[in-house]
């Protein structure tokens, strides 16, 4: 696996391995992808990972990449991946201090942590009444995995985005700390260009799909050559 930065020095890739290059934000990379990366490459994929956050460029040669937004988007083929059900979360110490307390009101007595989407805290806070507006004593951070990172070390409350906060909250780095979830308004998606793809493109887009818990018929319809619905 090579990662790329701001560099034009490139790791060569193994012999007898096809290169894939997948655009994808530090977040998602971090919290779920390179723990899956020897399964995804199997013997015969090396795969190139550019982490950012810009929009993908398929001119640039990437054959797929991962974003967040609500798609789909013009130009490209996405699918949907995980249906996230946000929770608010904190570490252990910050829990015991909320003694149970989890209705808006309470969490709001803490610093509040998000990453650089706020639109999720809105949308749970505004069941109970409350219209959020970001405070000088909340933390906003560009990317999600640093938002599970502070909320760990009890600097606020967070909301948890499954699965990528999967392993902190099954370590006990963070818990929840309200039985109340509610679904995210969107969702990370693997993106493809409309025209035709390389087969080790395809063949990674399906391992990763499977891995990701999509179904067989959706996998299918993803990877199949030509033009498809934006």
């Amino acid at each position: 696996m090579a990662l790329l930065v701001d560099t034009d020095e490139r790791w060569l890739p193994r012999r007898n391995k096809t290169v894939v290059r997948l655009s994808v934000t530090p977040s998602v990379a971090s919290l779920w992808l390179f723990s899956r990366v020897s399964k995804l490459e199997a013997t015969d994929i090396h795969l190139e990972l550019i982490l950012e956050h810009r929009l993908a460029d398929f001119s640039e040669g990437i054959d797929l990449a991962i974003r967040c937004g609500k798609g789909p988007w013009a130009g490209v083929r996405s699918l949907p991946l995980w249906q996230e059900k946000l929770v608010p979360i904190a570490a252990p110490a910050i829990a015991e201090r909320l003694a149970g307390r989890s209705e808006a009101k309470s969490l709001l007595e803490l610093p509040i942590l998000h990453d650089s989407n706020v639109e999720a805290w809105r949308r749970w806070l505004a069941v109970e009444g409350v219209e959020y507006v970001p405070r000088g004593q909340d933390r906003r951070f560009e990317d999600y995995n640093l938002v599970i990172d502070a909320c760990a070390q009890g600097l606020g409350i967070a909301l948890a985005r499954p699965p990528l906060a999967d392993a902190a909250l099954a370590s006990g780095r963070v818990v929840a700390v309200s039985a109340r979830t509610i679904d995210h308004h969107v969702a990370f998606h693997l993106i493809r260009p409309n025209d035709a793809m390389k087969a080790s493109g395809a063949e990674f887009a399906r391992r990763f799909l499977q891995e990701a818990g999509l179904d067989e018929a959706a996998i299918a319809a993803f990877t199949a050559p030509g033009r498809g619905k934006g």
